[in-house]
């Protein structure tokens, strides 16, 4: 029997046995590279069985993995169902936790470089079609793209800081500066008497 059949022979059995289950992941990438394997003669047939070889290799690990944390779930079967429910219930929510935490971060990161992006589109949209190399709008353009060119992470986090700066002076709106001027104007303005 030749490499390739005993691979089919063993993965066969193992999937007849339930061992299929150890990794399933990792079981179906062989199962497709045997049979990808296949298609191939040749050096290129070589490689792949010599692959699938490996691949078995490292199941039997997962297999006998598995089996021994058959045997210890086993003896904690004895603990009762509801001990059990409370463990995993525990285990996966701070599993969730951090992946939450993951994802929150993930998104945080893609929103900045979109934003980022769509500034700079429309600080080019402020450009006017024949300005000068001297136009305010061009420049602050240019600044920007080289800005994202040189350091992109600098480029992202100096957005932010005036995205923010913009936001408080929303935040306090116009009619406070306005109050804080006129208030300035007032006690400058008054004379002596």
């Amino acid at each position: 029997m030749n490499n390739a059949a005993s691979a089919r022979a063993t993965l066969d059995a193992w999937r007849a046995n339930g061992d299929d289950r150890a990794n399933p992941v990792r079981f179906h990438l062989i199962d497709a590279l045997d049979k990808r394997a296949a298609a191939y003669d040749g050096e290129a047939r070589r490689m792949l069985d010599a692959r699938v070889a490996q691949l078995l290799d490292a199941y039997r690990g997962d297999i006998e993995r598995a089996a021994s944390r058959g045997a210890a779930t086993h003896d904690e079967d004895e603990r009762g169902p509801l001990a059990m429910l409370v463990e995993d219930i525990a285990k996966s929510s701070s599993m969730h936790a951090t992946s939450h935490a993951e994802l929150l971060e993930y998104f945080r990161s893609v929103w900045s470089k979109v934003s980022a992006e769509k500034q700079l589109r429309d600080s080019l949209a402020q450009v006017p079609r024949n300005a000068g190399p001297l136009n305010s709008s061009s420049l602050v353009h240019r600044s920007l793209s080289l800005m994202r060119e040189v350091s992109p992470g600098y480029f992202q986090q100096f957005l932010a800081y005036a995205d923010a700066l913009s936001w408080m002076e929303e935040m306090n709106g116009p009619g406070v500066i306005v109050a804080k001027e006129a208030a300035g104007a007032k006690k400058g303005g008054r004379k002596k008497k």
